[in-house]
């Protein structure tokens, strides 16, 4: 049985090494290797993460498994994929049910669950690319030693392959940055002591893009669009705006920063019920330095004709609506959404997405939405997932769909 295994690694070895060598360019090599891999070690799933030195973040350029997870980050030094490239050192996971503080694998959200796990450096001599992430041995046994030097030779090999050819990755990550936070900490207090609700989050929103946040009730969804829209505070890391830092703002700037900077639209409409709905939206632009006139911002969202009219006169997504335009007479260069369709049903609910996708693709407004609505998030530029106060993941779509699209 060993003498088969051996031939078996043997022959894996062989293949590699052709691929990395003698392929027509790296990528192909390199995608290539992983497939022998899986294949020699009979497992379920594989991904070759590489790591973006710019942004400090790893991404799954090959992938083999139940879901495409093109455009999907994580942070250096975060998960199983970025400790082993942060630290250069093999981890091998027999039974990640017994694993403390295992959290699953990126593949654990499609109908996938992480048994176990073979996960190794690509490094050489001089310096860690990334790393190699091997899942689930079909016969459902942990990886041995034979199997994890295998791993670590080859993923040596192509190290040395990347540093004599060259390799390099386009994350997407090019545009401006409009809002950064770095190791961004908020605690609460709780009984006799404090309770950590972000714990270390890192994330840039940039110019001119649809943000989509997701998490399970708890996760610190709020808490995080709370301190980026100033209306609550960090209680240590930095957040900068356009470079400025607001890590500790004085109540004036918060007070401007929240009135010139920042539209908000909520789950509730807020709207005043004594004014109509184009006097709602003129409160706000009455008290903001570079407001577009309150008709035009109604006209954007398609209810010019309606300005006369009374909250009470109109539908919940027409309420929505006037809420928009609320949050786009300032004429803000962020915009953030808490739950915006959660109380609308499905057809107010995708006119309210038509009118944030507008916003975004027509005028050039950044959007940051917060939902648990999984299906809004395949029209978003980006989906970042929080997992127990820290960024479990970052995914970039690659051709986010049309709100015309979205079906729940």
């Amino acid at each position: 049985m060993k003498t088969l295994k051996n031939k078996r690694f043997l022959q894996a070895s062989i293949e590699i090494m052709g691929q990395l060598l003698e392929a027509d360019d790296l990528e192909e090599g390199l995608s290539g290797m992983l497939e022998i891999l899986i294949r020699s070690l009979k497992s379920e799933a594989g991904i070759l993460w590489y790591l973006d030195e710019t942004t400090e973040r790893l991404f799954p350029v090959f992938h083999s498994g139940p879901s495409d997870v093109s455009g999907l980050s994580v942070e250096n030094g975060d998960g199983i994929e970025g400790m082993v490239t942060k630290s250069g050192k093999t981890v091998r996971i027999d039974d990640a049910g017994a694993e403390p503080g295992f959290e699953g694998s990126v593949f654990d959200d499609a109908d996938f669950s992480t048994k176990t796990m073979l996960c190794v450096p690509l490094k050489d001599l001089n310096k860690t690319y990334g790393c190699i992430q091997i899942m689930n041995k079909k016969d459902g046994i942990p990886y041995d030693e034979d199997e994890q030097q295998l791993c670590e030779r080859m993923a040596a090999l192509a190290a040395m392959t990347i540093e004599e050819k060259g390799f390099s990755v386009d994350t997407g990550e090019k545009k401006n940055v409009l809002i950064s936070l770095r190791n961004v900490i908020k605690d609460y207090p709780s009984g006799e002591g404090t309770s950590r609700v972000l714990k270390g989050i890192n994330l840039d929103i940039y110019e001119n893009e649809f943000v989509v946040v997701l998490g399970e009730s708890g996760c610190g969804k709020s808490t995080m669009m709370n301190i980026i829209g100033g209306m609550d505070n960090l209680t240590d890391g930095k957040l900068l705006i356009e470079g400025e830092d607001y890590s500790s703002p004085t109540d004036d700037q918060l007070t401007l920063f929240r009135r010139n900077y920042v539209g908000f639209i909520f789950q509730s409409y807020n709207l005043m019920p004594n004014l109509t709905a184009l006097e709602n939206v003129e409160f706000i632009a009455e008290i903001c330095p570079n407001p577009i006139s309150s008709e035009e911002a109604l006209d954007r969202v398609g209810l010019l004709d309606k300005g006369g009219n009374y909250p009470a006169q109109l539908s919940g997504g027409q309420q929505q609506r006037v809420s928009i335009a609320r949050a786009l007479v300032k004429n803000p260069k962020l915009i953030l959404a808490d739950e915006p369709t959660a109380a609308l049903d499905f057809s107010t609910g995708q006119e309210v997405l038509k009118v944030i996708e507008d916003i975004v693709k027509n005028q050039g407004t950044t959007v940051m939405m917060i939902t648990h609505n999984a299906e809004i998030a395949k029209m978003a530029n980006r989906v970042i997932k929080l997992r127990s106060g820290k960024i479990a993941n970052i995914k970039w779509n690659l051709h986010p769909l049309p709100a015309s699209e979205i079906l729940w």
